[in-house]
């Protein structure tokens, strides 16, 4: 299993944990991520945190190519 796979079972179980305390979905997305930004920033700098997370958020649209693609 790969690093992402394993990160996805994680995440896969944290939301069903979070569904039985009757947490909505999307709160609790928002919570973890906040969280692992929060974490993140106590073995990275602040800038290299944010240019990772610029990057994820410059690249969303999964039709779309990434900024370093050539056509």
């Amino acid at each position: 299993m790969g690093i992402h796979d394993w990160a996805r079972s994680i995440l896969a179980q944290n939301l069903i944990d979070a569904k039985q305390n009757g947490l909505a979905e999307e709160l609790a997305l928002r919570a973890l991520l906040s969280a692992v930004v929060e974490r993140s920033t106590r073995l990275r700098s602040a800038e290299d945190l944010a240019q990772e997370l610029i990057y994820l958020a410059d690249n969303l649209d999964p039709d779309q190519d990434y900024g370093f693609m050539r056509p």
